[in-house]
């Protein structure tokens, strides 16, 4: 009689048939996340799952998704943005199941050919579900298993209304899973509204960078960053992600960036869902070198090895700046996160120190310092406006994917 205990995805409680397809992919060991999300989610519980980018969290909810769901059963994945939502596609494709993939930018035409040909799960961007629940080419009812990925990014991008509408046209007695790299307020309601008894589990305390990201402050007069941007770019000859704050900053640093002969593709929301597509993949096959983004996509840029993420601009929310070096010193890899500040900057350099529980180590090639004495960082100063709601996080500008 054979005694060994289990081992590896085989100790989650995942059928046979599942464990078969992780091999040939190189799925051999879970990561954190899956390994404490996948139990609970097999037994049929709602689930908080708070962990970094990069972690393995698709994973994490789509095997047991795979496992649960029964025939004329339905599983709903929602992700802020389309390069995510088409990430998530792209993984579980690989474990031949039938998707359909519902994202703006993208004709409804074959979406509505993709939902009659009943898939088992339906990866979507909240407004362009929304668009199809208006046209009525979408039923509900058959949602077994809702998941939130990158919950936080959602209600950040005003999604807040649209998901709790989505939610209320699924099934009470579905099973609700909760994905996110940290847990404000907003996601604690959430939570509350709409998971009976949730299972929470977390593999990094909220706002912990990975340990294999090396953190560098750069402090500089802003007529300085382009010059200073081109000598990076110049010293570190491996894939860059370099962020801009807006599409048009993301724009005018694309040309720069050309303009002194790299390679380099840029993804904001003036860019169509083509463009976008192209963007990545490019960037993922070396075609580009360097990726000029805005926040939109920090979330969903799946590209191993990235070795520099470059702050150009400061991210407008201390949170942005964990998803954004996320893309870095993934899967064990080291990886490097230099950020541009000039010196009036030091609210928002305190904001990212306070969120990370650590101070940015100063570079060497700072040019000056930052002033203890200046304005305070974005947030602070939004909340001080006269008539201003008193709230941790100002909404954003909504960009729908």
């Amino acid at each position: 009689m054979n005694t060994e205990t289990p081992t590896g995805f085989a100790a989650l409680g995942l059928p046979a048939s599942t464990l078969r397809l992780l091999k040939p992919q190189g799925f051999l060991v879970p990561t954190p996340i899956q390994a404490q999300a996948i139990p609970p989610v097999m037994e049929g519980k709602d689930v908080i799952g708070i962990a970094q980018t990069g972690t393995g969290k698709t994973l994490a909810f789509g095997l047991p998704m795979l496992t649960r769901l029964g025939p004329q059963q339905v599983g709903l994945i929602l992700a802020p943005t389309r390069e995510l939502a088409h990430q998530i596609q792209e993984t579980l494709i690989k474990f031949n199941v039938k998707t359909a993939l519902l994202i703006g930018g993208a004709t409804m035409g074959p979406q509505v050919a993709q939902l009659r040909a009943r898939p088992s799960i339906i990866v979507a961007t909240p407004g362009r579900l929304m668009d199809h629940m208006a046209q009525r080419t979408l039923d509900l009812r058959h949602v077994s298993i809702v998941v939130l990925d990158e919950a936080d990014r959602m209600l950040d991008m005003g999604f807040a209304p649209s998901i709790r509408k989505i939610l209320e046209h699924t099934p009470k007695s579905r099973q609700t899973l909760l994905f996110s790299a940290t847990m404000p307020p907003a996601i604690s309601e959430l939570a509350k509204n709409y998971q009976v008894n949730p299972v929470r589990v977390e593999v990094e305390r909220e706002g912990t960078a990975a340990e294999t990201v090396e953190h560098e402050l750069l402090i500089l007069d802003k007529e300085d960053k382009k010059e200073v941007l081109r000598d990076l770019l110049y010293e570190n000859k491996g894939t860059v992600l370099v962020f801009a704050r807006t599409r048009h900053g993301a724009r005018a640093l694309a040309r720069t960036v050309r303009a002194c002969g790299h390679t380099a593709a840029e993804l904001h929301s003036d860019r169509t869902l083509p463009q976008r597509r192209s963007a990545l993949a490019g960037f993922k096959t070396g075609e580009y070198r360097i990726l000029i983004a805005t926040d939109i996509a920090a979330r969903g840029i799946d590209v191993k090895e990235i070795s520099l993420v470059i702050n150009y601009d400061i991210p407008q929310h201390a949170e942005d700046y964990v998803h954004r070096i996320g893309r870095t010193g993934r899967a064990g890899h080291q990886g490097r996160a230099i950020t541009l500040a000039t010196p009036d900057q030091h609210g928002d350099v305190r904001d990212i120190e306070k969120l990370l529980r650590m101070p940015l180590p100063r570079s060497k090639q700072s040019r000056m310092q930052l002033d203890l004495s200046g304005r305070p960082s974005v947030a602070a100063r939004q909340a001080s406006r006269p008539g201003t709601p008193s709230v941790a996080r100002p909404p954003r500008r909504r960009n729908r994917p």
